[in-house]
Formats: C-alpha cells, structure tokens, sequence
C-alpha cells in the first residue's frame, strides 16, 4: 500500500511555491497577518475550484471532515469560512493574477512544440472574451443593464496547447475592442479575431509592431479591389482580393493595403470574409487560422463546466477577481500535469478523478494513469445454478 503524501498535495508541488512567495512579497499580501497565510487561501481555493464546492461553509466542512492529513497536504492555518471570506476581499488580488501568469510561462515553454490545425511556424493567439453574468443586488459595482449585473474575461489564448497567456478582467460594459490596448503585440505572431474587435486605428498598430492579424470582416465595409488572385474553389475558397478603404475615415486610420479572403464554411454553410494584414500566407490558410479560433470558444465553455466561476464565494470586486484568477491558475496546473506526466487522458477527466480523489495517499501518476484492471469474477460458493444443465 502506498504510504506517502496525499494526491492533493502532490498535485500542489507543480504550483513552485517560491513563485507564490515572491508574488505576495510584491504586493505586500501578508503584512500582519499571523495564522492564514496566502499559501493556505490559495490552497483553500484550488481545493474549492477541483472538488466543486458550492460555498464558503462547504469548504469550511469538507476540509475540517479531513482532520490530521490537512496539515500534510500543506494546509497551515486553521480553515475557517469568515477568515477564507476576508482574504478573498482584503488580499490584492494582483497576487493570484501574477501567479496565474507564472504558470502560464511554464505550460506555454512545455506546449511551445505543439502542433494545432494549421502548418505555421510563428505563433498564433486567438483573441475573444466571455461574460459571466452576475445579480445586481449582490454586485452593484458591476452593472450591465436592468436588474443585471456582469463581468468580462478577456482573454488571449496561445493557439499551441491552449494555454491563456493574457487575461483582463473588466465590468461587462467595457467594449471588447478595449482589450486590444492592454496587448503587447509580438513581432510576427498572428492574432485571430471576431468582427468584434474592428478598429482600423487599432488593427494598424498591429501593422506597424510586425504582427499579424486575421479578422472577420463586417459586411458594410466600404473598398475597393486593387488586385485579384486566383484560388482553388474546391477547398471552400471563393475570392482572394487585395483591397484599401474606399471610405475617408477608415482609410486615414489603416491607409496600406489589406487583404481580403472569402471562404465557404462547410460545417456552417456560410460564406465568410476575413481581412489580414498579410499578403503572402496562402489563402486557404487564413481560412483555417480563422477556423482555429473556435478553440477559444471551447476554453470558455471548459471552465465554465469544470471550474467555479459562474457562481461566486464572495461579492466585492476582489474577491471575484481572485476567484477568476485561482480558476485559471487550476486550469493552467491541470495542462502542466497533464504535459509533465505525459498522460493520455483528457483535461476533463484529470479534473473528475482529481475532484474525487484529493487526499487519498496514492501516487498521482497512478491516480491520473489509465488503467483497466482485469476482474476475475469467482462464482460464489454457496449460490446454487439457476438452471442445471
């Protein structure tokens, strides 16, 4: 029988704890406090996010049920809901955001070799954001409309094992175009985006920085076809056009070429136009980037299944924040085990067996490792046949 450490706590050797030590010196993040450090908030919380707690007193219950074995799963602090509750709204939560993006750095070197749907050698993001909506009442600091409240995450995704390598949160009211102003572009790196995010004075500033971007174009967009390119219609394309802004405002804000492709969707059957700054990639290329940014759109949905962020411990803006953050930094941690243990299995099901299994003293490799175990059913010995043959 395995004798060691719980599964809980050797999940959390992954998180580099001199990584969460110098985030919270940075801010400051344990200035008189004596018993409940940030390590075991942060403990607390990834505990709440795996096994999907439902309140601050299910945690408080679940956790103090484990007695002893908590202090061997790193916990050191006395679990208490009032204490979690005031980290969560006093503690800057800069602290789990920063932290967040140390694990980011970490899966992003692990999956950097990773191949995705399109042959491309530089990087490409895809760039959306999602909302989660929020009651009023509870959280007046975040209105949207009516009895409503909301929050955004912006989000840019690394295309190569889809990791989050930028996030932003904002109130739901903030226009997703804003996003684009807290990026810092890279040189040759694609940015693929919805409709949403055209701004011609913005999508310039990806011209002038060397980076690349591939946008779905709006319908009413005025111009004017400088060059026709020939394509292949048998791979869904229709038109490869360069084009410049025929109207005056828009011209004087993206005054270069730009590039117009036109593809048929099977899976939609639509026809949709897509604009890039770049006018040597295939064509049929910049369809397929395009067709990449669904994975954004699965990231959402994941961690709204698996993770607690559509509904919330506390109800400051901080304490949300944090929640969000800690979310991303679990998800990021399932990657990170999921590369480094080289598993077969799926993000979903490391989170299921995880959920289940936190303080069983087993190996994790073993816990996380697919295995069918042959059951050699033995008859019973004192059940008599049912028919005698």
């Amino acid at each position: 029988m395995h004798t060691g450490r719980s599964v809980f706590s050797q999940l959390m050797d992954f998180t580099a704890g001199y990584e969460l030590d110098k985030c919270v010196r940075r801010y400051n993040g344990e200035y008189r406090v004596r018993r409940f450090s940030c390590r075991d908030q942060f403990l607390c919380m990834a505990f709440a996010q795996l096994t999907g707690r439902e309140s601050l007193r299910d945690i408080e219950t679940c956790l103090r049920a484990q007695g002893a074995r908590l202090y061997h799963a790193g916990f050191r602090g006395r679990i208490s809901r009032s204490t979690l509750a005031d980290a969560n709204e006093r503690r800057d939560w800069r602290i789990w955001a920063d932290f967040a993006q140390t694990l980011i750095a970490r899966a992003r070197r692990l999956y950097a070799g990773e191949s995705f749907a399109v042959q491309l050698d530089q990087t490409a993001y895809a760039i959306d954001s999602t909302t989660v909506e929020l009651c009023l009442a509870l959280f007046p600091w975040a209105p949207l409309s009516g009895r409503k409240a909301a929050v955004k995450i912006h989000t840019q995704m690394d295309l190569r094992g889809h990791i989050p390598s930028f996030i932003h949160i904002t109130g739901a009211r903030v226009h997703d175009i804003r996003f684009l102003d807290e990026l810092l572009l890279e040189p040759g790196a694609f940015y693929i985006m919805d409709r949403g995010y055209v701004d011609f004075a913005r999508l310039y500033l990806f011209t002038q920085h060397a980076a690349f971007f591939v946008v779905r174009a709006r319908q009413n967009m005025d111009y004017a076809v400088r060059h026709y390119r020939p394509v292949d219609k048998s791979t869904g394309l229709r038109s490869d056009h360069i084009i410049v802004l025929r109207s005056a405002h828009s011209a004087a804000r993206y005054p270069i070429p730009l590039r117009r492709v036109r593809y048929h969707d099977p899976d939609s059957g639509l026809v949709l136009a897509f604009i890039s700054n770049n006018l040597s990639l295939p064509a049929l290329t910049i369809a397929q980037l395009y067709h990449a940014r669904w994975q954004i759109e699965l990231f959402f949905k994941w961690i709204k299944q698996h993770l607690r962020i559509k509904s919330f411990y506390g109800t400051s803006p901080s304490a949300v924040k944090t929640q969000i953050w800690i979310a991303i930094s679990v998800y990021v941690l399932l990657a990170l085990v999921k590369k480094e243990l080289r598993l077969a299995r799926t993000l979903a099901e490391i989170q299921q067996i995880l959920s289940i299994s936190p303080f069983e003293q087993v190996s994790l490799l073993e816990a996380l490792t697919a295995r069918k175990s042959e059951i050699q059913q033995s008859p019973l010995r004192n059940q008599l046949p049912l028919f005698n043959l």
